[in-house]
């Protein structure tokens, strides 16, 4: 492929992204109204969910790994701190595989770029997790104020406001995971319950209810944690959010870096399946 026919496949893409913009905006609604169809409380769950999730894993691991371990302010907001991020992480890329399945009537029978199905899957949660941090920023205010559970230590700054450049970053990650996912499903269904079991176990690979300081500097364990790149997107969530820190530059190029080449690998095994799927549909 020449360089024209690549800047001609680009602006073709481009023009085509705006042409459906506003059936993304549709789709990304439809998503967030069918979750919580039938539901009293609606979307609303998006606040009480993660609070009580909270709750209760606070209650049951803060004597076991949380409570005066290294490396941890405030249990309670430390744990919300990570599971807001992998909850985000877990819900989108699932949605986004089963994106085809769901709408296979429409695709059977109403041409649209294909790749905004499961885009619409990840950004409805995205919004959904938006609102879920109204939940969390009452809840460190909450902590903040009473200095229960090491209230106290947290800390106020404007680095506050960046919290949402790790969560773009692991949206980015999220969407690139999510195409790549999307297409596996279509030809490989049992590839459903497999990510399901692995994102079991990622849960317990991500320091989310213990701290990576528990283990020794230089330890195989350690280093499997910090190469994984959701470790750096849950760290420099961190960061803004409990020490009130710059994030670390080392860590905010490479969890940027790999989420970019995610994309773009995401994008490309979209790409090259994109136009057989609706025969396996």
């Amino acid at each position: 492929m020449n360089a024209k026919t690549a800047e001609a496949e680009l602006n073709h893409g481009v023009s085509m992204f705006k042409k459906y913009k506003n059936l993304l905006g549709e789709l990304t609604r439809k998503s967030i109204k069918l979750k919580y169809r039938n539901s009293w409380l609606g979307i609303l769950w998006s606040f009480f969910q993660p609070l009580l999730n909270m709750i209760v894993l606070s209650v049951v691991f803060s004597r076991l790994l949380g409570r005066g371990g290294a490396g941890i302010i405030c249990y309670p907001v430390y744990l919300f701190s990570g599971r807001i991020m992998y909850e985000f992480f877990v819900t989108s890329t699932k949605q986004a595989m089963t994106a085809f399945r769901r709408n296979a009537a429409i695709i059977k029978k109403v041409y649209v770029p294909k790749y905004m199905y499961p885009l619409s899957s990840i950004l409805s949660t995205f919004v959904t997790t938006s609102i879920s941090m109204l939940c969390y920023v009452m809840v460190w205010v909450f902590f903040k104020l009473t200095g229960i559970s090491g209230g106290k230590d947290l800390v106020f700054s404007w680095h506050f406001l960046l919290l949402f450049v790790p969560m773009f970053i692991m949206l980015v990650f999220s969407t690139g995971i999510g195409l790549i996912l999307s297409v596996l499903c279509v030809y490989f269904r049992d590839i459903e319950y497999i990510y399901d079991v692995f994102t079991r176990l990622l849960m317990y690979l991500l320091p989310i209810l213990y701290s990576v300081e528990r283990f020794k500097e230089g330890s195989k364990l350690r280093l499997v944690i910090q190469i994984n790149p959701m470790y750096s997107m849950i760290e420099l969530f961190r960061q803004c959010v409990l020490t009130g820190e710059w994030m670390h530059p080392k860590m905010l190029l490479y969890a940027s870096v790999t989420a970019l080449i995610t994309l773009i690998i995401g994008m490309i095994v979209f790409d090259w399946k994109s136009d057989t799927i609706i025969y396996h549909l």
